[in-house]
């Protein structure tokens, strides 16, 4: 799947698209303090928009002290809160994530998104089941999302209860038809219960929806491989490494939640001279091979 992290990047970025500044008061004679505290929030979400600027270019060091300060003058602001939660998410802060995110809900108890948001900041915690509960209070107020249906999933999964997950992952599929990712862990599950006609099914479905998809090419291979189908396999495999060298990578894997029986096989799949060359071959797009199991 891919990393998890994509859809906090979409709101780091549009968090704060459309939020009007706040107007000053239209009394006759202002007092100088009401004038001061509009004006410091006026310019706390100016920073904000600049970090949310800067974090759509990936730049989020350079957003973190825009984004922060943003809170200190836009205090009532659950986009600056939520915004600086999102920042620090992506730069792996789980601890200040989560706290910046309490803030954010508590200012706006029925976002979503912010449920969402600290739902992915407790899985990346290892809290799964506290990623379950916050996931799920988030389900409530949107339940067709199809991210928060699969990060439900993605958590059931760690907790191995795989029922939920796949229950989860359907889910997501039925509310976007094009979400591969939930297919493709559909697979993994599969897969680790001995069951790979089906996860190969799983994965050449989600192959069939994005052709140029790594993870499932990969998989496939690996189970093909296994299967001592070497040459389609070995095809298969390069194809997929020269989209994404990272699945080459046996921590990445674990981080994707591929599970230790396909990660075994994976690694015999690896030794392979052919696929070590083309971990070493820069990035291309290959042809996409596909392959139906019998």
């Amino acid at each position: 799947m891919p990393n998890r992290k994509f859809w906090i990047k979409f709101f780091v970025v549009c968090s704060l698209v459309g939020v009007a500044q706040p107007a000053l008061g239209q009394a006759l004679i202002p007092r100088a303090p009401q004038l001061n505290s509009a004006a410091l929030e006026q310019q706390g979400l100016r920073l904000a928009q600049e970090a949310a600027q800067l974090a759509q270019f990936q730049q989020y060091e350079q957003a973190l002290p825009r984004a922060r300060l943003a809170t200190q003058l836009a205090p009532r602001s659950y986009q600056s809160w939520f915004l600086l939660g999102g920042l620090y998410l992506q730069t792996n802060q789980y601890n200040e994530a989560i706290a910046a995110l309490d803030q954010a809900r508590k200012l706006d108890p029925k976002n979503a998104s912010i449920m969402f948001a600290l739902g992915s900041a407790h899985f990346q915690q290892g809290k799964y089941q506290a990623a379950v509960d916050t996931l799920q209070a988030g389900l409530k107020l949107k339940p067709n999302d199809p991210e928060g249906l699969f990060d439900l999933g993605n958590a059931y999964y760690k907790l191995r209860q795989f029922p939920q997950a796949i229950e989860q992952y359907n889910k997501a599929t039925a509310a976007d038809k094009k979400f591969w990712p939930a297919i493709n862990n559909i697979g993994l599950i599969k897969y680790e219960q001995g069951d790979i006609n089906s996860a190969l099914k799983h994965w050449q479905a989600a192959l069939n929806i994005d052709k140029q998809a790594a993870e499932p090419q990969l998989a496939m291979a690996v189970a093909l491989y296994t299967r001592g189908d070497q040459q389609r396999a070995i095809a298969m495999g390069e194809a997929a490494l020269r989209i994404d060298q990272r699945y080459g990578d046996v921590e990445f894997l674990r981080e994707q939640l591929w599970g230790d029986r396909l990660i075994a096989d994976t690694q015999k799949l690896l030794a392979s001279p052919r696929i070590q060359a083309a971990l070493q071959a820069p990035p291309s797009q290959p042809a996409q091979i596909q392959i139906v199991p019998q």
